[in-house]
């Protein structure tokens, strides 16, 4: 009988904020601060300590539940969620439960199937815990994390395979990362993710035993360890087994699940209000001013780039990281000016441009070929100057020096060749040099025609024009047949 994955995701999103959540210590780079540096008695949980909460924290998570179509609940609670652990100072972690911040939302996710919208149950806040190391048979702990503000997202189930996972997954982030609510570096643990997995018949609508994946902090480890965890159920479903409910972790070495605890149910973590924090009412003007500063999201800006005439791989690719996205509309903006077509822009950013970032390991606000720059070298294979190869070489230049592509051209004098006279002399030049490809072309190996021209164009460096190469190389080797 074949099964089917049931699949719901946890996100933990640390905020940008500049300080914690309920105290004013700094929120710093804890892979790289030095540690405990970045502490006080209320994110250590010291004894009389009370917390304040972060307002800019409250913002942005409301952003974030504004973001994915939820529920903005007016008044939330904090509670305190208890269980121990040697990163949690307090015994307790301050979390919402009941009553959180944002519920029932949803957002669209593009899958081979086409779009599927994944519900969103709860978006709540809460304080990231600290970070412990294990140094042979001993742990330290660095306490500079507690304390940070972490939002904590909860889809529905709705998600039936580990490519629905990832691009839920995916897109959550590029959404945050829009927001400007959380800058998306895994490596450093600022996002992570929890894959909740169960498996059952299809056909059945019951619900499975399922299992928790703990803090997988790559779209790789994510899709792997959901991947394995599906088959290991099926298996351990086929063979008359039962699925234990527990907490899992996930091994990169063996590229495998392993057990690190009974799951917990709610009632196991004794939920109740944080008597420190009173309810928090928040004022619906507030919340709809939130509202209207939000930024243009990547859906809206897909459908805006597909009326410019691109394809979907090119709207999507573009819209897949704002400082791209946000490239892309300047440059398009300057376009209009020089004539230039959004589409244009768009292979030479998807084709060229990335190439360059990703040889060099630059983000492209830090690229020194500006929106402006690319559009006026765009405009310059447009009008005949230079042709595309050429182009191509010129762009190289611009990207390590900084300099406009008219000045690189002018420079090293590039422009284009379209004299009809002077191609025609080296056409001819290359036919008498080449007597042996000549009797293979008149033999009927029409295929030579094409070695022709790569010699003409190199012979003339490259800079001639293609299209009147062509047509003169064409007339001339129709002579030769007569």
């Amino acid at each position: 009988m074949p099964y089917e994955p049931i699949i719901g995701l946890e996100v933990h999103a640390e905020l940008l904020t500049q300080s914690k959540m309920f105290c004013s210590c700094a929120v710093v780079d804890s892979t790289t601060a030095e540690p405990n540096r970045y502490v006080c008695p209320v994110c250590t949980g010291q004894p009389g300590a009370l917390p304040v909460v972060n307002k800019r924290a409250i913002e942005f998570a409301i952003r974030v539940g504004l973001a994915l179509n939820c529920e903005i609940q007016r008044v939330n609670v904090f509670a305190r969620k208890n269980y121990f652990y040697p990163d949690l100072p307090k015994g307790y972690q301050i979390s919402q439960y009941e009553l959180p911040l944002a519920t029932n939302g949803w957002i669209l996710i593009d899958t081979k199937e086409g779009s599927k919208k994944i519900r969103v149950r709860r978006v709540h806040l809460e304080e990231d815990t600290g970070k412990l190391f294990h140094v042979d048979n001993y742990s330290l702990v660095d306490f500079n994390r507690s304390g940070i503000p972490l939002l904590e997202i909860v889809s529905e189930p709705d998600l039936h395979s580990v490519e629905d996972v990832k691009a839920y997954a995916t897109k959550l982030r590029t959404i945050l990362r829009y927001l400007g609510v959380n800058n998306g570096d895994m490596e450093k643990g600022v996002i992570r993710f929890e894959s909740n997995v169960s498996v059952r018949e299809v056909g059945t609508e019951k619900f499975n035993t399922r299992t928790e994946i703990k803090n997988l902090n790559s779209f790789r480890a994510l899709v792997k360890g959901s991947e394995y965890e599906i088959e290991r159920q099926i298996k351990v479903w086929s063979s008359g087994g039962v699925v234990e409910q527990e907490t899992l972790g996930w091994n990169e070495n063996t590229n495998k699940t392993y057990s690190q605890r009974s799951k917990e149910s709610a009632h196991d973590y004794r939920y109740f209000p944080e008597p420190d924090i009173p309810p928090l009412e928040l004022e619906q003007k507030w919340v709809d001013d939130i509202r209207s500063s939000l930024t243009e999201l990547p859906d809206s800006k897909r459908e805006r780039f597909l009326a410019f005439g691109l394809t979907p791989y090119d709207a999507s690719v573009l819209v897949a990281e704002r400082e791209v996205a946000d490239y892309f509309d300047e440059a398009v903006k300057a376009g209009k000016e020089k004539k230039v077509e959004a589409k244009a822009i768009a292979n030479w950013i998807i084709s060229q441009l990335f190439s360059l970032l990703n040889e060099s390991n630059q983000a492209i606000p830090d690229s020194k070929v500006t929106p402006t720059l690319l559009v006026e070298l765009i405009a310059l294979v447009n009008d005949g100057t230079i042709n595309s190869n050429t182009g191509k070489s010129v762009l190289n230049e611009m990207f390590a020096t900084g300099e406009s592509g008219g000045d690189i051209v002018k420079k090293k004098g590039l422009g284009q060749v379209s004299d009809e006279g002077a191609i025609k002399v080296a056409i001819e030049k290359v036919i008498a040099d080449n007597p042996d490809q000549v009797a293979l072309y008149l033999g009927g190996k029409d295929t030579v025609s094409k070695w022709f021209f790569g010699q003409v164009m190199r012979g003339m460096g490259g800079k001639s024009n293609p299209s009147v190469v062509q047509k003169v190389l064409d007339e001339k080797l129709e002579e030769l047949k007569k």
